[in-house]
């Protein structure tokens, strides 16, 4: 894969200031749940999922938007190694289609296997029955190649509104935003990118990094190793929220 184009930076830098504007582009405070929220809402749910209790565990998920890429086996052997979960976010034109091997490996290997469009459209900008064809397509080409349709998107930007939550429940779908940004699109530093990634991370977190990009794969050891060291326990989307379960045409944001 070719080093990503100026079409996906730009909106890559969009997605920056949606990231502090957040609460003003589509998703408020009184339309989101946070995880600790979910977890308290199944507090008479039997138990955790897997073997981590985020009620009990500071926990923190680690997710990586846009792939697969060249960069993704690495990334594969690096959480291998050190026994990290993740929950990826994939798009489908030119990423799981170019690369259908590393969507089955991901799967595999016990990480959340979701969706971040087909295309990368800004889901607010566009008819409804585009914003269905932008989630059913990649969402049918996850499930043919592991099995397993997704049950989580993120859309592009973090950009959605009502429209987008209505056609999500309807598919069955939950959003996830994000609580930690490296802009790893604007550095190709892996010193950086860890640097930004440790100054944000709290319990809770979910943290957002692209492995599209050079300098993230080779920030990611640092980053696992630090928070290790701080007492997180890495975990998928889906194990921050349990005893609960990510409820179709919610916005989950820490």
């Amino acid at each position: 894969m070719k080093r990503p184009g100026t079409r996906f930076r730009a909106a890559a830098v969009c997605a920056a200031v949606v990231s502090l504007v957040l609460p003003l582009a589509g998703c408020s405070s009184h339309d989101t749940t946070a995880p600790s929220a979910a977890r308290a809402h199944a507090a008479g749910a039997a138990a955790q999922l897997g073997t981590v209790d985020c009620r009990q565990a500071k926990c923190i998920a680690l997710t990586f938007d846009a792939g697969p890429s060249e960069n993704s086996a690495r990334l594969l052997d690096i959480l291998k190694e050190k026994k990290v979960p993740a929950t990826f976010f994939l798009l489908g034109k030119r990423h799981i289609e170019k690369y259908p091997e590393l969507v089955k490996r991901m799967a595999d290997e016990g990480h959340e296997v979701a969706s971040h469009t087909w295309d990368h459209k800004i889901l607010t900008r566009i008819e409804p029955a585009e914003i269905r064809a932008e989630l059913e397509r990649p969402n049918k080409e996850i499930e043919r190649l592991t099995g397993q349709r997704p049950t989580l998107m993120r859309p592009p930007q973090g950009r959605t509104n009502a429209t987008v939550h209505k056609i999500c429940r309807e598919l069955g779908i939950a959003e996830v935003l994000w609580s930690v940004t490296a802009k790893d699109y604007t550095t190709n530093d892996p010193k950086l990118i860890q640097k930004r990634v440790l100054a944000q991370s709290s319990r809770d977190g979910i943290i957002l990094l692209h492995d599209i990009y050079p300098g993230t794969v080779p920030a990611v050891p640092g980053i696992i190793d630090a928070l290790k060291e701080r007492g997180y326990v890495f975990v998928t989307v889906p194990q921050l929220l349990a005893p609960s379960k990510a409820e179709p045409g919610n916005v989950y944001h820490p």
